[in-house]
């Protein structure tokens, strides 16, 4: 995922998610809603989420130093992942309490309608956020779906921002289902009902997020895709005969570390070997750009020895 691609989804979630949190709000304090409050506290909450993913992408930007030789490109899989915990604990867990303490305490909403309006309206704004996130997901997701999309992708933000505006509208039909049988049936507790399912919601999606992104912070390596590449590229059948064994892992989303051990071909010498080495490089960083530290170590494989 390109760092600007990436930016422009998280910036349109952060701006669609500041409007509605204040419109929520207001929309709370005139009617009283517990639905309303719980998505307000959501919207809250997305927002912080992006401005967190924005600075994960800062600090990702720092050069490598003595104390990090591989870069900060993991700072965009630590700040994913705080997200998901502001996502569970500021989100669901809030909705949860809200939502039981409102079906054992029901109270009477003023002006639902006014409640009606501002969730239309915040429909309208978080599906613009969804459908630029889709828009800049959609080349990267290639044939695989959406749900493979999400769990095998190596950049953090765009599954993110989809997951949570996903919850996002979700949650606000959740919250007009809640405020529309409150005012149909006349029997507040439908607005707990609303509020409860809300938590239940952001919960699932958090725990998907924390799982993900937890996966991806402990470190990840190549798709089956870019490792199938990255053999083809490293022996030409010729100079390396074939590749003895292969280990890459994730840097950052956009940084892959391949370690390979090569089986040169018998009566090599050095210069032949280095020289060899050298246009393996080449070869794997045109297959897979993303391959930008490699190392290799050159070996004469016989047919006698186990794998080393």
């Amino acid at each position: 995922m390109s760092a600007h691609g990436g930016k422009k989804a998280i910036l349109a979630a952060l701006g669609a998610n500041a409007g509605i949190a204040v419109a929520k709000f207001a929309g709370f304090l005139i009617t009283g809603s517990s639905s309303m409050l719980a998505e307000s506290v959501h919207s809250v909450a997305d927002t912080s989420n992006q401005g967190l993913l924005l600075l994960g992408q800062k600090k990702a930007e720092r050069a490598a130093d003595d104390l990090h030789q591989f870069g900060y490109g993991r700072s965009r899989y630590f700040y994913s992942f705080v997200v998901a915990l502001v996502l569970f604990s500021l989100g669901s867990l809030f909705a949860i309490y809200e939502g039981i303490h409102k079906i054992q305490h029901p109270e009477e909403l003023s002006s639902p309608l006014v409640a009606v309006v501002i969730l239309v309206i915040a429909i309208a704004l978080e599906g613009f956020s969804f459908l630029t996130a889709m828009r800049e997901s959609r080349p990267l997701k290639g044939q695989a779906s959406w749900w493979g999309f999400i769990r095998t992708s190596r950049s953090p933000e765009l599954p993110v921002v989809l997951l949570e505006d996903t919850g996002a509208l979700v949650g606000l039909v959740l919250a007009l289902g809640g405020v529309g049988l409150t005012m149909l049936t006349g029997d507040p507790v439908w607005d707990g009902v609303g509020t409860l399912c809300i938590g239940a919601l952001l919960g699932v999606i958090a725990i998907i997020l924390i799982v993900e992104m937890q996966s991806l912070l402990i470190g990840e390596g190549a798709t089956a895709d870019e490792e199938a590449k990255i053999l083809a590229a490293l022996a030409d059948g010729e100079k390396i005969e074939r590749v003895i064994h292969c280990k890459t892992q994730y840097l950052g989303p956009e940084e892959i570390l391949v370690a390979a051990k090569v089986a040169m071909a018998p009566g090599s010498n050095i210069g032949a070997i280095a020289e060899a080495i050298d246009e393996a490089e080449a070869r794997v960083r045109g297959a897979v750009p993303a391959a930008r530290r490699i190392y290799i170590e050159p070996d004469l494989f016989r047919a006698t020895e186990g794998i080393g």
